[in-house]
């Protein structure tokens, strides 16, 4: 367990928008940061980080919180361990109460098999600089592609011994449990249940998380039998998707967004070459074809994506489909191909850092224009193959909502094959229309819900009314408990200067004033029994206190309901001579209507109650006592209304 003392020392040091801001690109807007939603599939940002309050809302999703939440929702952390990534990012040294690095089997799966994956990336990482099989075969291998060794010591290299269980021998030594060494894809069983290494003989690739864990290995073999297969990847697990990683994503965030321009490679030693020649915006995918989540995890960065690929045109083509899907996310796509079989690894040391981006820059072409450039006029004779390419023009500007695009290459793309162009619009059209009611249909509410009839007595309803829907009751009286909350948060170490009360603070008047009242809404519940524990202690808890807090459920509706999405113009009067209530004005009318509200509510319940209670009594004189107390609580009901107006109104 963190101490205490550590953890105000990570919330001391932790810049949010600086955490924040290496995982989502934001931008300044008044005293905020707005960015897309790192959660959400979004093309308008709705995403708020408020440095002076030191939080996040993600107005998609719902979620927010602080920078501890925020690693804990994107990179599936536990609060611990979100705790020790800012304290290694803030240089914090953590003090616990129990020493857990002796205790391999952590505290949940997800975490025990993090541990062990970082354990292999340090065990083949000092197997490839400290001994002398590692050296002969897998440094000096690094050394002749050109790697230095900052570079290697940067990205973890490693070399995995060429011998059954070095790895896995070491790690049941050293305590890690069998069972995380089988699913992490470290180690492979046998029949008869004994364990072997899955990488022998191969220098390693370890696999970063955006947060920089390590989740995942690619081995690559250095021998020349073609039986054995040039890479060894990690199977999907708990920590590892392949769908969800970018190679290289960790090292490169920072540039992707100084820069604005992402570069994406095919290899691992694509990615490090080009990297370790200053080029550090460049990012691997598990394969050719971009996956949602990956397109997601770039566009947090940047909107620019420029594809450098080797001279395999075949290859491209075939993909060209599943690139055309970033026009939809408004991304600005290239294609770079390298000349004479070269690749971005090859090519970058052949020619230097200069000369490579002004490679790129010159080479660089959009989606069609390269595909144009690539079609031989001979295939066009073949008709099937003509209507194949003419297929594929028409998918990949169906993807791209802009119309002047899809203008701009019509006719290109109509002259080239040499079609007609108001068929092949139409073509266009259809497939734009059909993608609409695809995605409509798939986002459409279901709204016809089967209703049924209430054949209850009408002589009791004539004198109780109709009975309130039991949701709607539930919602209105959550919403209540919720505002006192609210109240709470932003004014709870307020003293009280009103007629007849003073030299007190509102937090306890006002728990004092609901000791009686019953919260229902779990958070708000838990919320109230926390703040009353702390005004016991003497102690006044501000909205800090619980952005910090453990517990999810209470950030969460902490979060919620502090933040704002819009913050009202400083001209606004002035331009619009609108005033905005402002609750302060009048502050008993806002605790005390707030508390009223809620116990109006809560008669409002009771009266439901005895309503539903009094259309079952089984006997006349059964309904006669519920009717009885039935009334008198809509006394109390009458009282409490009184007294709110009188209270507002004043």
């Amino acid at each position: 367990m963190i101490l205490k003392s550590t953890i105000d020392r990570i919330m001391e040091a932790t810049d949010i928008v600086e955490v924040i801001g290496e995982f989502v690109q934001l931008k300044k807007r008044g005293a905020n940061y707005v960015g897309l939603s790192p959660f959400a599939n979004e093309r308008t940002p709705s995403f708020t980080v408020s440095p002076a309050k030191g939080i996040f809302k993600d107005f998609s999703s719902g979620k927010g919180g602080s920078a501890v939440t925020f690693l804990m929702e994107l990179e599936k952390f536990s609060y611990p361990e979100a705790l020790k990534w800012l304290a290694k990012k803030y240089g914090i040294e953590v003090e616990e109460t129990v020493e857990t690095i002796e205790n391999k089997e952590e505290e949940n799966r997800r975490e025990s098999l993090m541990i062990v994956s970082a354990f292999a990336a340090k065990f083949f990482h000092e197997s490839l600089l400290e001994t002398d099989e590692g050296k002969a075969i897998g440094l000096s291998y690094f050394k002749e592609r050109g790697f230095t060794t900052d570079t290697i010591n940067k990205f973890e290299l490693g070399y995995s011994p060429d011998q059954w269980e070095a790895f896995t021998g070491q790690a049941i030594k050293e305590g890690y449990q069998p069972e995380f060494l089988i699913d992490s894809g470290l180690s492979v069983k046998r029949d008869n249940g004994n364990l072997y290494d899955r990488y022998r003989g191969r220098v390693m690739f370890p696999i970063h998380t955006a947060a920089g864990r390590v989740v995942g290995f690619g081995g690559r073999t250095l021998k020349s039998d073609k039986s054995i297969p040039k890479y060894v990847n990690s199977p999907e697990s708990e920590i590892y998707n392949k769908s969800n990683i970018l190679y290289g994503f960790y090292f490169a965030k920072n540039a992707i967004r100084n820069k604005d321009q992402c570069y994406l490679v095919e290899g691992y030693a694509d990615v490090i070459s080009v990297h370790q020649a200053g080029i550090e915006n460049v990012v691997a995918s598990s394969g050719t074809s971009l996956t949602e989540q990956q397109v997601k995890l770039l566009g947090r960065q940047t909107k620019n994506l420029t594809i450098l690929y080797d001279g395999d045109t075949a290859g491209i083509k075939a993909a060209i489909r599943g690139f055309s899907l970033l026009y939809k996310d408004k991304f600005n796509v290239k294609i770079v191909t390298f000349p004479d079989g070269h690749d971005p690894d090859s090519y970058v040391r052949n020619v230097g850092t200069s000369a490579f981006e002004n490679y790129i820059e010159k080479s660089s072409k959009g989606i069609v224009e390269f595909y144009l450039g690539t079609i031989d006029n001979e295939d066009l004779k073949d008709p099937i193959k003509k209507i194949k390419v003419a297929d594929d023009f028409a998918e990949i500007l169906s993807n791209n909502l802009d119309r002047e695009f899809r203008s701009s290459y019509t006719r290109q793309v109509t002259e080239k094959l040499k079609i007609d162009e108001r068929t092949f619009i139409g073509v266009i059209n259809k497939l734009i229309l059909n993608k609409a009611k695809k995605e409509s249909a798939q986002n459409r509410p279901i709204t016809d819900f089967p209703v049924e009839e209430d054949n209850q007595d009408d002589t009791v309803k004539d004198v109780i009314g109709i009975s309130e829907d039991a949701s709607n009751l539930l919602y209105a009286e959550q919403s209540q408990e919720k505002e006192i909350v609210r109240l709470l948060l932003l004014y709870g170490n307020k003293m009280i200067d009103w007629d007849g009360i003073a030299n007190t603070y509102i937090g306890p008047f006002m728990i004092a004033e609901l000791n009686d009242v019953e919260f229902e809404h779990p958070a708000s519940k838990a919320f109230i029994e926390i703040y009353s524990k702390e005004v016991e202690n003497g102690v006044l808890p501000e909205e800090q206190h619980f952005i910090h807090y453990p517990d999810k459920d209470i950030v969460d509706l902490v979060v919620t309901l502090i933040a704002t999405k819009y913050t009202l113009s400083e001209n606004w009067y002035e331009m619009h001579k609108i005033l905005v209530p402002d609750e302060q004005v009048n502050m008993k009318a806002t605790i005390l209507g707030a508390i009223f509200h809620l116990k109006k509510h809560k008669v409002g319940k009771m009266l439901e109650s005895l309503r539903s209670e009094l259309q079952k009594a089984p006997s006349e004189a059964d309904q006669e006592i519920l009717l009885n107390q039935y009334m008198r609580m809509k006394k109390v009901e009458k009282t409490i209304s009184d007294y709110l107006g009188s209270v507002i109104l004043k």
